[in-house]
């Protein structure tokens, strides 16, 4: 077996451009790109939503749609470094992909649930790609399946084979996918997004995974992501692409601490910053209003597939108070949502209280009439999480916006085409817009358009849905700037569901984090940023990706925690089973929850500024 070098080409495009026909004529999405890839190298490809990353991978593959096409240039592939490449354009056009794709070129695509059958096992998905690229047999392929979810470090992965992948958490399925794509160990790997939308400890568990695997296997890496701190700490090289076109490229240090381009400048500047205090926290105590909220002992539970009852929430106390913005962090499956649905009166509570003041006197919304709560459900409303999910794609821009008002009937038809233009002039979207559908937007358009339907009926309380968690860093900050202006215009109270604690910090004033369904500390945001005192938010932090590659994440440290264990905590936060935790007030608004067992002659030490 010949000896690769790092320094060898493994890719190369050549004057690459790509145009998709349609009614309205060619729109050309890549213009004439060209770069190397070198063996057992990582490049990043960069740049906003829309700007061709996506299209440059699927022309790797020749996966790119009918109405897509190569108008000129080549990309050439060095499957041996003795002979000459191979062209892929040509060889897509030719139909005789199959011999490199799924096997020396493998993707990791950026939505594993639409990826993966909902109607086949891992073992049956997985095992595919060995019986069609290697000829193994159904047992064989069983087997290099097993020894594959091993490799990715997937919990149980004899009784993983016989799971379905809706049974899986976003994290898992993102393992499976990679488990797939790495299958026939390929020479290259692309990874289009292969962490948007997950929570900090998953992202970095899935990076370690991925750097991990390319040293092992000398694989080169194309990694396609607009989340600069994944370049920061992923890439040797990367691409700044704008509207088909390569803005910038270079050495990531280079490319991060001296940009060039304008276009480069500006995202830098639009990437969200956990910003920590240098000097000593002297937080004066909070002053509160009344509570809209008050969730008191609240548990909540629900039957897995085999009847069994699972804990969703454990004796939440939490209060959320009118005016206020309060961030509620956690990695998936920690219950953030279960407690926002919770407060919709969409999930039924089996334990404790939710008491809300809708205005007049305060009432357990369990024991709200039917009356009662449509009036409740009109002051209390929902930003989705996923903007393309939450948009019936059959009704206008109009329809959509103008839904709830007809739903709880208020106005006159004049009246509701009024406060639609409102609406509009309020998101930044024209007048003209209005019987567009939402296939025409783009994300961060059809997120503001979510954000004014849930605005319509004048509401008191805005709960927010992780609602730019799939969005790239420009179009994140303009909701964001939204987000402040509608609450300073409109005086309304947040409940932010989140795990990007930059943008939480940027909108929260409290900040309540949770963990396998318990609230294991809450605080005023600075507190919380600059003093945890749990030991799960102080690795919530640390698995921060920073945009400094001069400052990278240590992967085998975060991988190697188990932080979202209780019963891997240090005393006095350790918890074993059913065992019962107390909230200990730090001062200032600031608790942290301890077992209630060993709080005895307890004292928390703040430290200042964990991330270092």
């Amino acid at each position: 077996m010949q000896h690769l070098q790092k320094d060898q080409i493994l890719l190369e495009f050549k004057n690459l451009s790509v145009e998709f026909e349609s009614s309205y004529g060619a729109n050309k999405v890549l213009d004439n790109i060209s770069f190397k890839l070198n063996r057992q190298q990582c490049l990043a490809i960069t740049g906003e939503s829309g700007s061709g990353k996506t299209v440059l991978s699927y022309a790797i593959l020749g996966l790119l749609p009918k109405n897509a096409h190569i108008t000129s240039g080549q990309i050439l592939y060095y499957a041996n470094s003795r002979e000459a490449p191979v062209d892929l354009v040509h060889l897509a056009r030719a139909g005789e992909l199959r011999a490199y794709r799924g096997r020396s070129i493998s993707m990791i695509f950026q939505e594993p649930m639409t990826s993966l059958s909902p109607l086949h096992t891992l073992a049956d998905q997985i095992g595919e790609v060995a019986r069609i690229h290697c000829n193994a047999s159904r047992k064989q392929a069983r087997q290099l399946t097993l020894e594959m979810l091993r490799a990715v470090s997937f919990p149980n992965p004899e009784q993983a084979l016989n799971t379905y992948t809706f049974q899986l958490s976003g994290g898992l399925r993102q393992r499976a996918m990679i488990a797939m794509a790495l299958l026939c160990k390929p020479a290259l790997l692309i990874a289009d997004e292969p962490t948007t939308a997950l929570d900090v400890t998953t992202q970095a568990r899935i990076l370690k995974l991925l750097k991990t695997t390319q040293h092992d296997m000398n694989m080169s890496l194309l990694l396609i992501t607009h989340d600069f701190g994944i370049v920061a700490n992923m890439a040797d090289r990367a691409l700044v692409i704008y509207q088909g076109k390569l803005m910038e490229a270079g050495r990531v240090n280079k490319l991060l601490y001296t940009p060039r381009h304008p276009y480069l400048k500006n995202l830098i500047a639009a990437v969200p910053k956990l910003h920590f205090d240098s000097e000593p926290l002297n937080l004066e105590s909070q002053e509160h209003g009344t509570p809209f909220f008050q969730l008191k002992n609240v548990s909540v539970s629900y039957e897995d597939n085999k009847a069994e009852k699972q804990l969703a929430l454990r004796d939440v106390d939490l209060t959320l108070y009118n005016g206020e913005c309060l961030g509620l962090v956690g990695e998936s499956g920690s219950g953030k949502t279960t407690l926002a649905h919770s407060l919709m009166a969409a999930l039924p509570v089996q334990a404790g209280q939710i008491i809300v003041n809708n205005g007049k006197a305060a009432s357990v919304l369990a024991e709200l009439t039917k009356e009662q709560l449509r009036e409740f459900r009109k002051n209390v409303q929902l930003v989705f999480q996923d903007p393309h999910a939450s948009l019936p794609p059959h009704m206008s821009v109009a329809e959509i916006i103008s839904e709830p008002l007809l739903i709880h009937k208020i106005g006159t038809p004049k009246q509701r085409q009024q406060r639609l233009d409102e609406l509009l002039n309020l998101i930044g979207l024209p007048l003209s817009s209005k019987n567009r559908y939402p296939h025409a937007f783009s994300g961060g358009q059809k997120q503001r358009i979510g954000i004014a339907r849930a605005l319509a009926c004048q509401p008191r309380v805005l709960i927010c849905d992780e609602p730019t968690s799939a969005l790239d860093v420009t179009v994140q900050q303009r909701i964001v700037c939204l987000l402040k202006t509608i609450r300073k215009q409109f005086a309304l109270t947040y409940l932010i569901v989140s795990h990007d604690l930059a943008v939480i910090q940027q909108l929260a004033d409290r900040i309540a984090v949770m963990c396998q369904g318990r609230l294991v500390e809450v605080g005023p945001t600075a507190a919380v940023i600059n003093q945890p005192a749990h030991p799960y938010t102080k690795a919530l932090l640390q698995a921060v990706p920073t945009i400094e590659p001069d400052h990278k994440m240590d992967f085998a440290h975060l991988a190697g925690k188990n932080v979202s264990s209780p019963s891997m905590w240090p005393l006095p936060y350790k918890l074993m089973g059913h065992e019962k935790t107390r909230m200990q007030p730090l001062g200032n608004g600031h608790y942290v929850a301890l077992n209630e067992a060993h709080m005895k002659n307890v004292h928390i030490s703040l430290p200042v500024r964990p991330h270092e």
